[in-house]
């Protein structure tokens, strides 16, 4: 669940305008919104986050491992790991008890040596919350590949803007997008 949202985008209005060939002022707003969406579509087909933003990870209970995977890679940090008791306490676990693995694709949180995870009755249903950052950083150490993807996802929906293209025969944008974007893409099974 997305707690704070990226401040910035991969691409700029001006880049895209550049992309498009645009030079009126008409359009920003559709345009800017156009890339906030190319940003949101790419970050799932990739299951990554672009630039810095803050998620919680809900858990219905510990694992059986010592780990927890963090999704959205790449992982910046962990905030804190807090958890909900059958009395509807909340506790924070302790920062020394884990380590954040930020090296791993994805990060990943793990027990520190000998210490376990909190030994409570969770409540029933989204007991643990996993706060994370993930993203590259700033705009500028987005892959090209990935604002590539982005223009081409901006551009195409500049162009057409209803739901169905009528009367015309096109080539797959999907394979362009695809090629940019699936290098790095993260598959979870």
């Amino acid at each position: 669940k997305l707690a704070t949202a990226p401040t910035v985008e991969p691409v700029t209005l001006a880049e895209a305008k550049a992309h498009l060939r645009v030079d009126a002022a008409d359009e920003d707003a559709l345009i800017t919104s156009l890339i906030m969406a190319a940003r949101e579509w790419c970050e799932g087909y990739q299951n990554r986050a672009f630039i810095t933003q803050t998620w919680d990870l809900v858990l219905d209970a510990w694992p059986s491992s010592d780990r927890i995977e963090i999704p959205r890679p790449p992982l910046q940090s962990v905030t804190s790991v807090a958890y909900i008791d059958s009395a509807g306490t909340s506790a924070t676990m302790a920062a020394a008890d884990y380590v954040v693995d930020v090296a791993s694709e994805p990060g990943r949180l793990v027990l520190g040596y000998g210490k376990s995870w909190p030994t409570v009755t969770l409540r029933p249903g989204g007991a643990v919350t996993v706060r994370f950052v993930a993203g590259y950083g700033a705009a500028a150490a987005v892959p090209a590949g990935v604002k590539a993807a982005m223009k081409l996802i901006v551009g195409h929906w500049h162009a057409n803007r209803e739901m169905v293209l009528v009367g015309s025969i096109s080539e797959q944008l999907e394979m362009a997008v695809a090629a940019l974007l699936g290098r790095d893409r993260i598959l979870y099974v």
